[in-house]
């Protein structure tokens, strides 16, 4: 073996392949036979699935740029088995070899693939794919990066510095490894920028960029505990290499070609950092010292010249929400990555003769229950190598699934944790669906109401659709994909409850980025995003005897549930009598004209409409309420729903006191018809108020004044976000600014908000704030106190 010889206070470096082989071995020949040329039926399903990838270039001026590409399941489309394109993020003309990660959410491996830019049209990149394979779980694992950031307590709270209030989840079996290196903060350099040393000591994971002379291009993950990448310098950074390590491909092309780029995520947050500068590898043992776990250095350091570096937001995170719970792949959705290495090493052995024989490994992997026992026993040397690394015992299933099939640990890593107020029957539907995972479904027909209204049928977008429950009167969150945006927008459901198709009515509003799109963009077949139901306006699992409803203009959508919901039942089982008061301009745009003339023929004596046209007859008032109410004569239990604009709102629940109503026997939902509100996730501009909110802010959540956590708001994000990516306990139900279950008490800093949302003067007066719709312009602190 030569003799290395370094100066004085100099790292040594390592400059031939033999010398890095001396120390980490050759490439076991297994392992390069499970390279295919072309992608699979099993790489296609993962593409189908995954919302974001690494992605490595070097422009055509030789400056090597890695970055995340993506912000939805799909973004990439496959061509042909050779052949992939997607739209490129701003920036960046990339040139000749190009490489991939791709990531599963909650899942360990990864989908690897590398080829050759093949043509570019417009902001659309094509990609001769050349080679693929499945990257074990090892860099994920190490990182904790699907692991639900830990919650503060009170004896957490004061661990929080400037340096540490983003970080990533600790995960236990580093808790016991000491406490983390204290690496400096440099005054100059690319790492003194504002920023990007907090944002390394927070980073546990990277996709790093490396070339060789010949033409190929690899992007491969590290992951570490909680730094993956220590500052030495202003302009020094070192990344181990531990000994799970098995390809070695960024080692041998440093060797060759020292250019090289990373991008670096933090957990709960959206902003990347990019740096790019010079690598060499050292094994000098004073400084692998420094970054052992449990006594155990690492087998090799990289260490990086940096020349460029900066922080900046990325859409492809913003748009895929990552971090949001529920984020996590269902099992089952996607193959088996190990099954499908599997598969990849039997087409290997068949194509190159060499390896373990092809028919065994098919043969093998065609006994029922192996996909599974394979499984367990990859786990198991999950965990085996990562405790000779240094690492106690991680369960392959904690610091992110290691695959979706048969792991420890469930499916889903992370749930939101919602302020179950009481509906009206006291079970508290409504509040205890809208943290879970966003529902997939796609659109299977457009109705067109009326001139300025559809109705939108959606169900489920695999191939066994399941009932939507809800109470009649409930609201859906809907989340589709405008411009290159998530957007969100609640609509009352029209339908019946426990059907397998929801029905939610989109009346056009000017200037409306959803109800535009709804009208003018979808067609049976696209996709959208359901969360919910949502909403305490509710007739409760069993309607009341008899029902008076008043409703103007789309107000009407959640009593059609009602209305359609009651009429269905025999009388005897919760189905008495309705009349509704319905207030509209003209009589082309009354909604479901249709089926409310038929329904009353169809049930004389149960259920009553009467039109209010305030183009013909003007606006209704209150006294026109006082006499159709005094002509109807309800009974004295009658239960009164009203929804529709708050000057009407305001007339009938001035009018029912006088009548003798009791308070408790109204019910009300108002709506605007301002243009559709959300924050606009990604522009820095917290929703319709134009406020600008150009950097992250730090949050500190508290509960009725005991410490709970502290997280960073990004750009773009709202508070909302922020808590439950950080594993918060943040009270919410329908993400929109409609309910008001995310009311919480602002106990210092300031915060914008969209505009108009359910927020009374008083609420505001009193200091309250909605976390869906809020964005900080400064340091907050909030308590999630029920109010």
């Amino acid at each position: 073996m030569q003799q290395r010889v370094h100066e004085a206070g100099t790292p040594r470096r390592l400059t031939t392949a033999d010398q890095v082989e001396d120390i980490i071995g050759r490439p076991a020949s297994v392992v390069l036979l499970k390279q295919i040329s072309a992608l699979d039926d099993g790489c296609r399903t993962v593409l189908a699935h995954c919302p974001v990838a690494a992605f490595g270039h070097r422009d055509a001026d030789g400056t090597s740029r890695t970055t995340f590409i993506g912000g939805a399941p799909g973004f990439v489309r496959v061509h042909s088995p050779t052949r992939i394109s997607f739209t490129l993020p701003e920036g960046g003309d990339p040139h000749g070899p190009v490489s991939f990660f791709f990531l599963l959410p909650g899942v360990g491996e990864i989908l690897r693939v590398n080829g050759s830019v093949a043509g570019r049209r417009g902001t659309t990149l094509t990609v001769g794919v050349e080679e693929a394979y499945v990257h074990c779980a090892q860099a994920v694992l190490r990182s904790g990066l699907w692991r639900p950031p830990t919650q503060a307590g009170p004896a957490q709270a004061g661990l929080a510095s400037a340096r540490l209030t983003s970080a990533g989840p600790v995960p236990t079996e580093l808790a016991q490894v000491g406490p983390a290196q204290a690496w400096p903060v440099p005054d100059d350099g690319p790492l003194g920028l504002p920023g990007v040393a907090d944002f390394l000591a927070a980073s546990p994971f990277l996709a790093l960029s490396t070339w060789d002379p010949s033409g190929g291009s690899d992007t491969s993950p590290r992951g570490d505990r909680r730094t993956v990448a220590r500052i030495l310098d202003g302009r020094t950074l070192v990344v181990p290499d531990r000994k799970g390590n098995k390809r070695a491909d960024t080692l041998h092309n440093l060797l060759r070609d020292d250019r090289l780029s990373f991008a670096a995520l933090v957990p709960g947050r959206d902003t990347v950092l990019r740096v790019r500068g010079r690598g060499t590898i050292t094994d000098d043992p004073a400084l692998l010292e420094t970054m052992a776990l449990r006594g155990m250095p690492p087998q090799l350091a990289l260490l990086i010249d940096v020349e460029h570096a900066e922080l900046t937001g990325s859409e492809a995170l913003t748009r895929a929400r990552l971090w949001a719970p529920g984020a996590d792949l269902d099992r089952g959705s996607v193959p088996d990555m190990m099954a499908m290495a599997g598969e990849h090493l039997a087409a290997g052995s068949a194509a190159s003769g060499g390896g373990p024989p092809a028919f065994l490994l098919r043969a093998v992997g065609a006994i029922p229950g192996m996909t599974r026992l394979l499984r367990l026993a990859v786990d198991r040397a999950y965990r085996s190598g990562l405790r000779k690394e240094g690492y106690e015992d991680l369960r392959p299933g904690e610091g992110g699934e290691s695959g979706n099939s048969g792991t420890p640990g469930g499916s889903g890593r992370r749930r939101g944790l919602l302020r179950r107020r009481p509906s009206a029957d006291g079970t508290g539907v409504g509040a205890g669906r809208a943290g879970s995972a966003p529902r997939e479904v796609r659109v299977v027909e457009v109705r067109r109401e009326t001139p300025s209204a559809v109705t939108l049928v959606l169900e489920d977008s695999g191939e066994a659709p399941r009932p939507f429950d809800f109470h009649p009167g409930q609201f859906f969150t809907l989340v589709a994909d405008v411009d290159g945006r998530p957007v969100r927008r609640a609509y009352s459901a029209s339908s019946v409850p426990g059907s397998s198709r929801l029905e939610v009515t989109v009346k056009r509003v000017e200037g409306g980025r959803f109800s535009t799109h709804a009208h003018r963009g979808l067609r049976a077949g696209d996709r959208l995003a359901v969360r919910g139901p949502s909403g305490s306006f509710h007739t409760g699992p069993r309607p009341p005897d008899e029902m008076v409803l008043v409703a103007a203009g789309s107000g009407v959508t959640p009593l059609m549930s009602m209305i359609r919901t009651c009429l269905a039942a025999p009388p005897a089982r919760g189905g008495g009598r309705i009349a509704l008061l319905c207030s509209n301009r003209t009589e082309d745009e009354i909604l479901f004209a249709g089926e409310l003339a038929r329904l009353v023929r169809k049930h004389p004596g149960r259920f009553s409409v009467t039109h209010a046209l305030t183009g013909r007859d003007g606006r209704l008032d209150a006294d026109g309420v006082r006499r159709w109410v005094t002509a109807l004569s309800p009974a004295r239990d009658a239960h009164y729903y009203l929804c529709g604009p708050e000057p009407l709102m305001d007339a009938v629940r001035g009018v029912l006191p006088g009548l003798g109503v009791p308070e408790e026997l109204v019910h009300h939902e108002r709506y605007t018809s301002a243009a559709d509100t959300g924050t606009a996730a990604g522009t820095g501009i917290a929703g319709d108020t134009g406020t600008a909110v150009a950097v992250p802010w730090e949050m500190t959540v508290e509960d009725a004044g005991r410490p709970v956590g502290k997280v960073v708001v990004e750009p773009g994000r709202t508070l909302l976000d922020a808590g439950l990516a950080a594993g918060l306990p943040m009270p919410h139900s329908c993400t929109v600014g409609t309910c008001g279950d995310c009311m919480v008490r602002l106990r210092g800093g300031e915060v914008t908000q969209n505009e108009p949302n359910c927020l009374t003067p008083r609420q505001r007066a009193d200091g309250y704030v909605l976390t869906c719709v809020g964005c900080p312009l400064s340091e907050v602190t909030l308590d999630i106190e029920d109010p």
